[in-house]
């Protein structure tokens, strides 16, 4: 029997691994080592490359877990935010591979408490504990490989097996719109400045572009509301990153392909989305373009001055939130952002973006509060949204406006917040206000960006980008959500907006008056 000394982070004496690592080396005892929980060490903020003074013989268990980095009682924290690693924010990678240096070589303990996982089936939370441990393994692989020797020992550690190498996507190839009738959105994205310039071979799906921003329109008669269904992502070798994610537990999508036409393999996200991995060169006549013929002619559209697709921002499940940051973190190569919560006319959003470290693929993952489903949680309505890139917002904002395209009416007083809180020039103001544009500035650049209004579950975005501004406008987000609910407040509760609530009437009454 082996006896492993464990520091709660909470601890009344003992909160620390090295004193609990001091206490078990005075007992100097065969039989008594020390147990080392990421949780309490990183919670804490402890240095891990101590663990490395640490003889491997004595390090008796490894307990992992990662956490969204909180401001909050550490025992709370524990209890109800642990993840599994690669969903949070510590350095779980960082902590094993000094274990590994150290000399541990017994098995890693995944130790996680929430709330999700407590009402989860045990066997889709199976499956994202086994991706969580590859990725890790993948990662430690990585450390060891750039410092093998580490910072206490002369002896280089050799990394553990790795999964396929992450080819990162370089950008967007499409976004696809499944909708009940091919020609639903016909009107919206004419307006856009979009000119469709295909119409596939086999199936009843239409290409729309401007510039490389590609939109695929899906007809899908089960589709109750135009949604965004389908990512489309270029990598230099779509197999390798299809071989990537077999082996981090995402299996190839079964899909009809028709004769002749290109091999594009996709995945599925946690919420159903799927990820098609794609290398598009329009001059190759095998590439998945050339599926597409002519589309018969028609008036072409007044292009807007879109150029490429921003980002993505996609509706999760609230129980697939932490479970969809791994599988574009591990799959795609993603790198998470700091999440944050937004305030909604009916509660808080919680956000959080993956992103590529040049920002050419963006995609942020919301969940929404309860009211906005119509089925307990599991069906979010319209805050699916693709995003644009121009040059010159407001030039496209004209433009769009000749075009007729429904833009997103903010309310008055965001323009004069705006202006008392930047301290901006009135007259730019007033551009603004006038062309339905909102304003974001922080030390590093300028962003402007407006929305249209709702198609179903989907609405459009298109941003300008100034300096090196790298976020999505968090700080106008409540003003947005509020308008979106002004504009659908008509539309039907089950499908657009949150469940219509019951009137409760009250009586105040005098006890004796008949």
């Amino acid at each position: 029997m082996r006896v492993a000394y464990e520091a709660l982070a909470w601890g009344r004496w003992v909160a620390d691994y090295e004193h609990a690592w001091r206490i078990v080396a005075m007992a100097d005892h065969p039989a008594l080592g020390t147990c080392l929980d990421s949780f309490h060490i990183l919670s804490r903020g402890s240095d891990p490359s101590g663990i490395e003074r640490i003889p491997g013989a004595k390090i008796f268990f490894l307990q992992l877990a990662d956490a969204p980095v909180l401001g909050m009682d550490v025992l709370q924290w524990s209890r109800h935010h642990r993840c599994f690693p690669g969903q949070g924010g510590l350095d779980v990678a960082g902590l094993t591979a000094h274990a590994l240096r150290a000399g541990y070589d017994g098995p890693l303990s995944l130790e996680v408490f929430n709330d999700v996982f407590r009402q989860s089936p045990a066997a889709r939370t199976a499956v994202d504990a086994y991706r969580s441990l590859v990725f890790l393994e993948d990662q430690v692989a990585a450390r060891l490989a750039a410092d093998p020797a580490g910072t206490a020992r002369d002896r280089p550690v050799a990394a553990p097996a790795t999964v396929p190498a992450a080819h990162v996507p370089s950008g967007f190839a499409f976004a696809e719109l499944a909708v009940d009738r091919v020609d639903a959105l016909d009107p919206v994205l004419s307006a856009l400045g979009f000119e469709r310039t295909g119409v596939h071979r086999s199936k009843p799906v239409h290409l729309w572009q401007q510039a490389t921003a590609r939109l695929l329109v899906n007809a899908d008669p089960a589709a109750p509301w135009p949604r965004l269904a389908t990512l489309g992502v270029e990598t230099v070798d779509p197999a390798a990153s299809v071989r990537r994610a077999v082996a981090l537990q995402s299996p190839v999508l079964p899909r009809q392909r028709g004769h002749g036409e290109a091999r594009l393999d996709a995945v599925a996200a946690p919420d159903g989305t799927e990820v098609f991995f794609c290398r598009t060169d329009e001059a190759d006549p095998g590439g998945w373009t050339h599926d597409f013929r002519p589309a018969p002619y028609a008036a072409p559209a007044r292009a807007a001055g879109l150029t490429r697709i921003d980002h993505v921002a996609l509706s999760q499940p609230w129980q697939f939130f932490d479970e969809a940051t791994l599988f574009y973190r591990s799959v795609l190569g993603l790198e998470p952002d700091d999440g944050l919560e937004v305030a909604d006319p009916y509660g808080l959003v919680r956000s959080r973006a993956v992103t590529t470290r040049d920002g050419a693929v963006r995609v942020a993952l919301n969940v929404q509060p309860a009211a906005y489903t119509s089925d307990g949680g599991t069906t979010p309505t319209a805050t699916q949204h693709v995003a644009f890139a121009t040059d010159d917002l407001r030039a496209t904002a004209r433009t769009l406006r000749e075009n007729g395209a429904a833009i997103l009416r903010v309310s008055a007083n965001y323009y004069d917040d705006l202006e008392a809180r930047h301290g901006l020039d009135p007259a730019f103001v007033h551009d603004l206000r006038t062309l339905g544009l909102l304003y974001d500035r922080t030390d590093h650049g300028e962003f402007l960006q407006l929305f249209t209004t709702s198609s179903g579950q989907v609405f459009f975005e298109v941003v300008q980008r100034i300096g090196g501004y790298d976020g999505y406008g968090a700080t106008n987000a409540p003003f947005r959500l509020a308008a979106q609910h002004t504009h659908n407040a008509g539309w039907s509760s089950d499908r657009t907006g949150p469940r219509t609530r019951p009137h409760t009437t009250m009586a105040l009454c005098q006890g004796g008056i008949p």
